[in-house]
């Protein structure tokens, strides 16, 4: 078995003496593990860091085999990520969230947003806009997709303002005010109708985090029996915060 792919590296763990088992989220093979051989050297580490693009040729006996990687460098971003903070958290976070994928199975969206966001991620604001939208992609591709095409009650598809918690549904300012307090808030930008390229505000961010955080939190992390990531709340309060210390790892 071979094939050759763009990856984008998630993560190394070291594997004897000189050796890694490289992560890597690839376009048309999904999350895909494999071994580097000399991936723990002084010559290959640099290119296998969270959050560089690389392209990958995997080869096994057969497909249920670990296998080996054999890379070359494309973009080589990760050492401009240790001068901000948000940075930092944001592709620790990305990490972590394509985890929750299962092994070698395609999501062609989630890696071309993983990778504009990425190439973005130096700008906080813009940078936290996208991450919303790739937990909303995410939600998605997870089973757990949020319907805001139009209104749960009148069906209308303009003035779309609240999201139900119950259903993951859209409603309208109107259908909704009588119980606005019960429900979440729906930011513009992440309507599928909105085309703005504006820069979003910090509370539309904010809020669009709580909306996907309440449903990331209920549907997907609470029933494995886990926690939102710590990495995310530092990632969203640095993004807002672009003058936060950077972490000292």
């Amino acid at each position: 078995m071979e094939w050759t792919d763009e990856g984008i590296v998630l993560g190394t763990r070291k594997h004897g003496e000189a050796n890694a088992i490289l992560e890597l989220m690839t376009h048309e093979h999904g999350r895909h593990l494999g071994l580097v051989r000399g991936g723990a050297g002084s010559r290959l580490r640099p290119i296998l860091q969270p959050g560089n693009s690389v392209r990958a040729t995997w080869r096994a006996r057969i497909d249920e085999h670990l296998g080996h990687y054999v890379v070359e460098g494309l973009s080589l971003r990760a050492a401009a990520f240790f001068a901000h903070a948000h940075t930092v958290y944001g592709v620790t976070y990305l990490a972590a969230l394509c985890r929750l994928l299962p092994e070698r199975d395609p999501h062609p969206q989630i890696f071309a947003d993983l990778l504009l966001i990425l190439d973005r991620i130096g700008k906080p604001a813009e940078a936290a806009s996208l991450v919303a939208r790739f937990e909303f992609d995410m939600l998605a591709d997870l089973g757990f997709g949020l319907d805001l095409t139009q209104c749960a009650v009148t069906g209308s598809r303009s003035d779309l303002v609240y999201v139900s918690p119950k259903s993951g549904r859209a409603v309208s300012q109107s259908a909704g005010q009588p119980w606005h307090d019960r429900l979440l808030r729906l930011p513009a930008f992440l309507r599928e109708d909105d085309d703005s390229r504006q820069e979003v505000a910090a509370e539309e961010i904010a809020a669009a985090f709580a909306l996907t955080g309440f449903f990331l939190g209920r549907d997907v992390f609470e029933p494995r029996g886990l926690p939102l990531p710590e990495s995310r709340r530092h990632f969203l309060a640095a993004a807002l915060n672009p003058r936060s210390a950077v972490p000292s790892w």
